[in-house]
């Protein structure tokens, strides 16, 4: 786990020091994600420079220092991640290859393989997360790569002449011809969706390389070729329908996790996992505590509020499984003290507020160990989250509107109609959601009203916003409604918010995270499942669940979902009021031009009345404006 950065410099004026200079003060703006060692690759004549920070997991030695040159000497890489099936893909290598392995690290073995299987199939055979820069000398080519499912960032983009990419994007700021620009739809994203939709950034000219895709570029022409080794769509798609029975579905999902949590679990540093009390986490803990003859490293956050607070839950798991476990109770005053940390340590504006307990469970972890395994996956692959099931039922049972009829309701008067008492009305929002939802043209449009906040008449932004897909995503020709939205998700909300939260979050306290559930052949398994193996009874995760019971009671682990959020309702009304009052005045707000305070401000006076609950779209409002106020823009 690490962080990259990198250019080309098209305009080649800069030396070999020059170019060094730059890429490491770039990659230095990233120690949090590799304090253990640093490296620099130039080469003058092609205008290139790769910049590496290290934390050390795979073969701590010198050995797996990077940037690493393979053995012929044509590719040299900087990469972030795991390639957890190394030793099986070295033991291929070796069989095709006479290789003189210098150590034991992934790195060598990725670079052995680009070398003598050619780069997509090198990709296509890797079980990983991972983020990657190779320079090809004798293409003169740079290519970026991701993983599948994007568990780990990778930004890219120009500053003048310079093509440039990073881990993060603190790092392409440091870029001395980058010039910071806002980018107002991105702006509006953050505010509907909590997060800033893929590909873009909140900068101009600054795009995320998608889950799966590679872009290459020829640092004698300048010209950028886009593409993907990985699609999901297409994956849902040719996923091989599940036909045995209930029993033998179980038996093999429990094998495959077996094997991706084995995998996960070789590493040359101390090793634990987040454990929540929920069903993901609980059965990733479970497989692990069964591989090994130790107590696993369990670690959880709970808050002293009861109704937000897990850890009972997770204890009794620990208890139960005999892990060696760990806990810390959050009070609001912790929160405070990180609220100042988050513009930083998401680089750009981040609004998910699970990503306060996030960041704090990911301090004390790593305070006892350096690599810990999450259960991120399970609710987007086995149909866990209870919004799945309103949004088939609403798809079935509402039907269909002309677009038009929403010009001919006068939804704003309504709201002033319905006030009485005292209390403000939004019967004119709730008949403007309900028929908007009704003009949608498919299953996930439908659901984007889901993930959406500020669903009212009066819009707080001004410029639309970014889709919940990429103008012109095909969506996945099937008929099973549940696989279109978990497809949905995995390409959304999975890669741009919840592992965003969860690589930052985790890299700020240089804590690599693993997710097993993530792994590709579990993908496939899930989306070859028919609907009624994970939703069953009213329930979500049928299948997960099962595999579960076999290693803790149904007793300790069944219970309603619960979300992994602080109690923020309530310290915007108490502890943090003074804090979101300043950043929420209309002056503020009205900054830049990007926000309409008078909305904004109704809502907030709505809150803090008790009248209502709009904590959720307050906070992508206070998360912007804080992030701008630390970063200048």
């Amino acid at each position: 786990m690490c962080g990259i950065a990198g250019f080309i410099d098209g305009s080649k004026a800069r030396d070999d020091a020059g170019l060094t200079r730059i890429v490491t003060a770039m990659a230095d703006s990233m120690m949090h994600r590799g304090p253990d060692d640093d490296g620099a690759w130039t080469d003058a004549a092609a205008g290139a420079a790769l910049g590496f920070r290290r934390l050390a997991i795979q073969d701590l030695s010198a050995d797996g220092a990077q940037p690493m040159a393979s053995h012929d000497g044509r590719y040299t890489i900087v990469y972030n991640g795991e390639v957890y099936n190394f030793l099986e893909l070295r033991r291929a290598l070796d069989q095709e290859a006479d290789i003189p392995w210098r150590g034991r690290s992934d790195t060598e073995v990725m670079l052995a393989a680009f070398q003598t299987w050619g780069l997509e199939k090198a990709l296509d055979a890797f079980d990983g997360m991972f983020a990657f820069a190779l320079w090809d000398s004798k293409e003169r080519t740079l290519t970026l790569a991701r993983d599948r499912m994007g568990e780990k960032p990778l930004y890219f983009g120009w500053a003048g002449k310079c093509f440039v990419f990073a881990s993060e994007l603190k790092a392409i700021a440091t870029h001395p011809d980058f010039e910071k620009r806002l980018d107002a739809r991105a702006v509006a994203g953050l505010v509907r969706y909590a997060y800033i939709p893929g590909p873009a950034s909140i900068y101009q000219g600054i795009e995320k390389l998608p889950p799966g895709g590679m872009v290459r570029l020829n640092a004698e022409t300048g010209e950028l070729q886009r593409g993907s080794y990985w699609n999901a769509v297409e994956e849902a798609e040719k996923a091989a329908p599940f036909e045995g029975e209930d029993e033998s579905a179980s038996r093999e999902l429990e094998r495959l996790i077996m094997r991706s949590v084995t995998r996960r679990m070789l590493a040359d540093v101390p090793l634990g996992a987040f454990l929540s009390g929920g069903i993901d986490s609980a059965t990733i803990v479970a497989i692990m505590q069964k591989t090994t003859s130790r107590p696993v490293r369990t670690f959880t956050i709970g808050f002293t509020e009861p109704r937000y607070d897990e850890a009972p839950h997770a204890k009794a798991v620990a208890d139960h499984l005999g892990t060696d476990h760990t806990e810390l109770y959050v009070k609001s005053q912790d929160t405070l003290g990180m609220l100042s940390r988050m513009p930083q340590v998401y680089d750009e504006p981040f609004a998910d507020p699970s990503q306060l307990p996030t960041l704090l469970l990911s301090h004390l972890t790593r305070e006892h160990v350096t690599t810990a395994l999450t259960g991120d996956g399970g609710d987007e692959l086995f149909g866990g989250y209870p919004r799945y099931r309103k949004a088939m039922a609403q798809w079935r049972n509402d039907p269909p509107m002309s677009k038009s009829f929403l010009n001919f309701v006068p939804f704003g008067p309504l709201n002033l109609v319905s006030s009485g008492l005292g209390k403000p009305g939004r019967f004119g929002d709730k008949l403007w959601r309900r028929m908007s939802d009704r003009t949608k043209p498919s299953i996930e449009l439908l659901y984007e009203g889901y993930m959406s906040r500020w669903r009212i008449v009066d819009q707080p932004i001004a410029a639309p916003g970014y889709g919940y897909f990429v103008e012109g995503t095909r969506r996945p020709d099937v008929d099973d409604d549940l696989l279109r939205l978990s497809v949905a998700d995995s390409m959304t909300y999975l890669p741009d918010d919840l592992l965003v939260k969860v690589d930052r979050a985790s890299m700020a306290a240089s804590l690599e995270t693993r997710a097993p559930l993530l792994n590709h052949d579990i993908v496939r398994f899930a989306w070859g499942l028919p609907a009624h193996m994970k939703l069953r009874d009213g329930e979500g995760k049928w299948v997960l669940k099962s595999v579960l019971a076999r290693h803790v009671p149904r007793s300790i682990t069944e219970r309603p979902k619960q979300g992994f959020e602080p109690p923020l309702r309530d310290w915007l009304r108490g502890p943090l009021r003074d804090w979101a009052q300043a950043l929420l005045s209309s002056d503020r707000l009205a900054d830049g031009g990007f926000l309409d305070p008078e909305p904004i401000r109704a809502v907030w006076e709505e809150h803090l009345k008790g009248q209502r609950n709009w904590h959720l779209e307050l906070w992508n409002i206070l998360m912007l404006q804080s992030w701008r106020e630390a970063w200048k823009v």
